[in-house]
């Protein structure tokens, strides 16, 4: 089994379990659904292919900023009628970076680590409007698990973010793997795919599991000050 970890930053992201009509909902971290779109779409799969391979990878996020919730009013009209459509209420994540993590079997792992690198679609975060800004793909493991690689990777936050906690050393972050069935009783989200078929997409009810965050270094903290050291090396 290996671990392929992701990031995904960008000015916006949208991350729908839920929306219904003209408004489109977002949740606060990636959804499973969205992430194997991702990779299917990497992968260069249609809509209409067989993605249980897919689906069966164990997925996990990690919070590194949780951004802000936006709302945007959106108009159109019908491009031959001219009809004005509904007013759609769109929500998204301004400013969110966030890890996440597939886990499964060595083989595909590693071809999705090479579609990353050559996507035949471009990869999207959550919505076609919301594109990424950094490069998606961070690295494979061969030898953790996938809550012990998403403990392990460093603090991807932007400068900026980093720098409002530097009187931090360490931060805690949110974690969300996909529960297992030693995990007890657990939150659930619609969001495990079933099908992505635009004439009869399916997605069914997955378990969340809440671990304990994970502790994670901040490069931009004040160094620490230590008189007596330098009182010692004199």
């Amino acid at each position: 089994m290996s671990v392929l970890l992701l990031q995904l930053a960008g000015p916006l992201q949208a991350w729908g379990s839920a929306s219904r009509f003209a408004r489109r909902t977002t949740e606060a971290a990636p959804t499973k659904s969205a992430v194997i779109g991702l990779l299917a779409a990497a992968l260069g799969r249609e809509r209409t292919q067989d993605l249980s391979d897919l689906a069966a990878l164990r997925f996990g996020v990690r919070v590194d900023q949780p951004g802000i919730l936006l709302r945007d009013f959106q108009t159109s009209h019908h491009f031959v009628t001219g009809e004005a459509a509904p007013v759609s209420d769109r929500f998204y994540l301004a400013d969110a970076v966030f890890v996440a993590g597939v886990e499964g079997d060595d083989v595909l792992i590693d071809a999705l680590r090479q579609a990353l690198h050559t996507p035949v679609f471009l990869p999207y975060l959550g919505r076609r409007s919301c594109p990424p800004s950094r490069p998606v793909y961070l690295r494979v493991h061969e030898d953790l698990t996938l809550e012990a690689a998403l403990r392990q990777e460093p603090w991807h936050a932007a400068p900026w973010y980093q720098r409002r906690h530097r009187d931090e050393r360490d931060v805690e972050l949110e974690l969300l793997l996909e529960a297992a069935a030693e995990d007890g009783p657990t939150d659930t989200l619609r969001d495990q795919p079933v099908s992505f078929d635009p004439a009869h997409r399916q997605y069914r009810l997955r378990g969340v599991h809440r671990p304990p965050r994970a502790n994670v270094a901040n490069p931009a903290a004040r160094p620490v000050h230590d008189p007596i050291a330098a009182l010692g090396s004199a």
